[in-house]
């Protein structure tokens, strides 16, 4: 009698049975609720202080505790979020659009002009984000202007290279040739051709960008560079916070990371699922 083995069965993509990727939806569209709903509803002032109600340990009246003078940890971390996340898309969406627009140029003009633009990219890829981002913000004075201009000229280069791989790999298919053939211009190729096909890789990037630039104006705002310090903003949290970290007030410094953690999570293991979908090769679990 023959011999029979299992075999193996892929998973197909959304099929997937950990329900990750319900959590990571659902606490974005929580925190996205919060973000939108508690600033219409309570009303922040940046500069109130209370030193009555100073270092007070989460209770029911203080969920998350207070500071240093007597501001609510729980709200000013929802608002502090919000501008966390605002810096974080207008940031993403610059250093996408430059990466964009650069690795269009290498990828299509080719020749020199792919040579001098990629050794530039190089070149940025060379110096240290976070310290570039400190020159960049020191010539300013802090403001959400000089946050986002930081990221976006230290985090194109990737977006860059992305798009000019991918323009290479359709300038070798046969329908850019016989768009060339027909007499199609390079402006008529970019924007009938490459741009649709870009259109997923551009999307996936973008929200992608988004943690890195928060946590990159987290970054600049601990070192007191990103934004001005009364405002409530994760990385200004963050370091004051740390001043009574040794005084055992420890929830002022560590609810505001945690809900640096929780997006940057949330959207990896969505981005995760998202890519699964968009290419079910990549998936290599295996069920026997």
């Amino acid at each position: 009698m023959a011999a029979t083995f299992p075999t193996a069965r892929r998973t197909a993509p959304g099929r997937s049975r950990r329900p990750s990727r319900w959590i990571a939806a659902g606490l974005l569209v929580a925190l996205a609720l919060a973000v939108l709903l508690v600033p219409a509803v309570v009303q922040l002032d940046q500069q109130l202080v209370d030193l009555r109600a100073a270092n007070q340990a989460p209770s029911l009246a203080h969920p998350f505790g207070t500071d240093e003078v007597g501001r609510d940890v729980l709200l000013r971390v929802v608002y502090g979020l919000r501008v966390s996340l605002l810096i974080g898309l207008v940031a993403a969406l610059v250093s996408v659009t430059v990466g964009t627009v650069a690795g269009l140029a290498a990828g299509t003009l080719g020749g020199t002009a792919d040579r001098v633009i990629m050794r530039v990219v190089d070149g940025f890829n060379s110096v240290p984000h976070l310290l570039f981002g400190i020159f960049i913000v020191a010539l300013f004075s802090p403001s959400a202007t000089a946050v986002v201009v930081s990221v976006g000229l230290t985090h194109w280069t990737t977006a860059a290279r992305i798009v000019r791989s991918e323009v290479l790999t359709l300038r070798a298919r046969p329908f850019v040739d016989a768009a060339v053939s027909g007499g199609s211009g390079r402006l008529r190729i970019v924007r009938r051709h490459f741009l649709p096909h870009l259109l997923p890789h551009i999307a996936l990037a973008s929200v992608l960008m988004v943690p890195h630039a928060i946590w990159h104006e987290t970054a600049l705002s601990f070192l007191g560079l990103g934004l001005p310090p009364h405002l409530a903003s994760l990385g200004n949290m963050i370091n004051d916070g740390a001043r009574s970290l040794l005084a055992g007030n420890w929830w002022a410094s560590l609810f505001p990371g945690l809900f640096i953690l929780v997006p940057t999570l949330a959207i990896s293991v969505l981005v995760q699922y998202w890519r699964d979908r968009a290419n079910p090769r990549w998936r290599s679990e295996l069920q026997l």
